[in-house]
């Protein structure tokens, strides 16, 4: 017989028990990103790596061919990294690049984020190539995106059977915080919603400013 207790599970994300990896957010690969909105896809990069920045989540930020083909990382993400060196590469798949992979042992953490364009291709790379070392693998799904819904759909569901687990933006977000009575980490949580978090920092606004209402009281 099961018996309850009052504590979280082992599958969910704390700050200290992984590292973020922010792939290939770059002007090139977005123009060809069909299968999300582009608005939405920004503000849900942005969310995340201000929640990475926020909570210190070791986080990479790793580009390909900035310089030569396709363009600067979103400043919605470098600006949560501002003092960040972005680690450029040629491979397609992150996770042959020595320079990053130096920088995940360096970490050292069991524990893999991963979000970024395209997710047929940057994604499912480092994501199987992860697994297979035996890493524990998380994708960001609404902060990827693919040439179409149908690439999207079919890496996720590719990564998922290989052991990926699939989360959301907002949902990361809110594991890393998973109790509003961590008042040290409140407002730079509601703060970060209110500002990417679409209808839902809509309404954390309105409560606010309408009869000063604030979670966990």
């Amino acid at each position: 017989m099961s018996h309850a207790i009052a504590a979280p599970g082992k599958l969910l994300l704390t700050p200290q028990d992984h590292t973020l990896i922010l792939i290939d957010f770059q002007s090139q690969m977005a123009f060809a990103t069909k299968s999300i909105d582009a608005v939405a896809l920004r503000n849900n990069a942005a969310l995340i790596s201000h929640a990475a920045a926020g909570f210190g989540v070791p986080t990479i930020l790793t580009t390909v061919a900035e310089k030569s083909f396709s363009g600067p990382m979103f400043s919605e993400i470098t600006e949560a990294f501002p003092d960040q060196a972005l680690l450029d590469r040629t491979s397609m798949n992150t996770w042959e690049d020595a320079a990053v992979i130096a920088r995940v042992n360096a970490i050292g953490k069991p524990r893999i984020v991963l979000a970024g364009l395209w997710t047929g291709v940057c994604i499912v790379g480092p994501a199987l190539s992860a697994l297979d070392q035996g890493f524990e693998v998380y994708v960001i799904a609404d902060a990827c995106g693919d040439v179409s819904e149908e690439a999207h759909e079919r890496a996720m569901l590719r990564m998922i059977q290989a052991g990926a687990r699939p989360m959301t933006a907002v949902q990361y977000l809110l594991e890393l915080q998973r109790d509003w009575a961590r008042t040290g980490t409140y407002e730079l949580t509601t703060s970060i919603a209110r500002r990417f978090g679409g209808a839902y920092g809509l309404g954390i606004t309105y409560a606010k400013t309408m009869f000063g209402a604030q979670e966990g009281h």
